[in-house]
């Protein structure tokens, strides 16, 4: 596997506001994707006195080979987990919080209700913006349905690898599928619809390129593309480390397909700047 480059690096740096940041989180019985995922803008985004909320528990019912939550049965819902969600924002003082999950695939609805309470409690008690990123609910359109009834500002639902390396990425998903829930919240709402990707899983440009053709034709308002780096040896082995010129390339790919707002950086993760992309999203 090739040496991780030094534009990859980043250090823990653990401050005041990181520690606040945590304590909230452990005082409220939460979990972060930060934390689950190993993303490595965790310090950055703790300094900055916010997190990805990640809810319905840390293990998951799929066992996608990228990552690094791990495939568990799960424990029932924590009826309780959208308050203690709504009331961290509040202590966190967030503008813009950002709500993602597990697949919950042993639960009737993949857990849409579940998001609804999360959004329906923060907005009892704060003005903060919410940006959810789903599983695909298996493409029931009962629970897109509750998703849209609830109405967050940006609706995010990662299709995270090509075509071609799908299966491989994501045994027990469906690439098209996942077009198709991005298409569906974009056809019956005025949500704004985000996805992401990751290069570095053995995709070539024409791969990158159809790909990202399909996400404009399902009419995506924000792009997100970035580096996979493997969690640990038992996952996905990187291809190749893109370079900064390669991403550079990837940028006026995007550019060329269509799209005006993305984040595109070899570090860039789903919520990375998110609050940023959604404003910009109403000026592109």
């Amino acid at each position: 596997m090739p040496r991780l480059p030094e534009y990859l690096k980043r250090s823990i740096i653990d401050t005041e506001k990181t520690k606040i940041v945590r304590k909230i989180l452990k005082e409220n019985c939460l979990n972060t994707v930060c934390e689950g995922a190993r993303c490595p803008n965790k310090s950055e985004c703790y300094s900055k006195n916010t997190a990805t909320f990640l809810i319905m528990g840390n293990v998951c019912t799929r066992n996608c080979r990228y990552c690094n939550i791990a495939p568990d049965k799960p424990k029932p819902l924590d009826l309780d987990e959208p308050r203690h969600i709504a009331q961290a924002v509040k202590e966190l003082g967030l503008k813009y919080a950002v709500i993602t999950s597990v697949t919950r695939d042993d639960l009737p609805d993949g857990g849409a209700e579940h998001f609804k309470n999360c959004i329906d409690e923060i907005r009892k008690i704060c003005n903060a913006k919410i940006e959810i990123l789903t599983p695909d609910f298996k493409g029931k359109e009962f629970s897109l349905n509750t998703i849209i009834k609830a109405h967050p500002e940006v609706f995010n639902h990662n299709i995270e690898t090509v075509k071609s390396l799908f299966k491989i990425a994501r045994p027990q998903g469906n690439y098209d599928l996942s077009i198709e829930v991005l298409k569906y919240i974009k056809a019956h709402s005025d949500i704004v619809t985000k996805t992401g990707l990751m290069v570095g899983l053995g995709e070539n440009e024409s791969d990158i390129e159809e790909t990202l053709t399909e996400l404009k034709y399902a009419k995506i308002d924000i792009l997100t593309i970035g580096q996979y780096i493997q969690p640990s040896k038992k996952h996905l082995e990187v291809s190749k480390y893109y370079t900064l010129d390669e991403f550079e390339k990837l940028r006026k790919l995007a550019q060329k397909i269509g799209f005006k707002n993305y984040q595109i950086n070899p570090l860039v993760r789903s919520s990375y700047q998110a609050m940023n992309s959604w404003k910009n999203a109403f000026t592109c």
